[in-house]
């Protein structure tokens, strides 16, 4: 089931399949609203917070996204999936304060990421 993904403080929305990381969905729509790195997980590049939606994530580097932080809904871009239930809501790097914005829902429900 594909989410929309919403990047609120560009305003960049853009599909992703369950299946696919939120990174990657935003780069084959050309999107721009978070910042890309190694694409691994190793460098923090791509850190958003997400606070509506639900998520699952690979394993993330400690030294990038330490336990509290992933507890108040920190990630990387390149490790997360949209996952039914929730919605998300990320704020872009975590370093650069209100970062990319994004929100994910299945099909037609928006959440957001920043």
């Amino acid at each position: 089931m594909p989410y929309l993904i919403t990047i609120d403080n560009t305003g960049e929305m853009f599909r992703c399949k369950e299946d696919m990381h939120v990174l990657e969905a935003m780069e084959r729509a050309m999107c721009r609203g978070i910042p890309v790195g190694c694409r691994n997980g190793g460098c923090g590049a791509c850190k958003v917070r997400i606070t509506v939606g639900d998520y699952v994530t690979r394993k993330m580097n400690r030294a990038v996204v330490n336990a509290t932080e992933e507890l108040q809904g920190y990630a990387l871009a390149c490790s997360v999936r949209a996952s039914r239930g929730r919605q998300r809501r990320a704020p872009g790097r975590a370093d650069a304060g209100d970062g990319a914005q994004v929100s994910s829902q299945p099909n037609r429900r928006r959440s957001r990421w920043h």
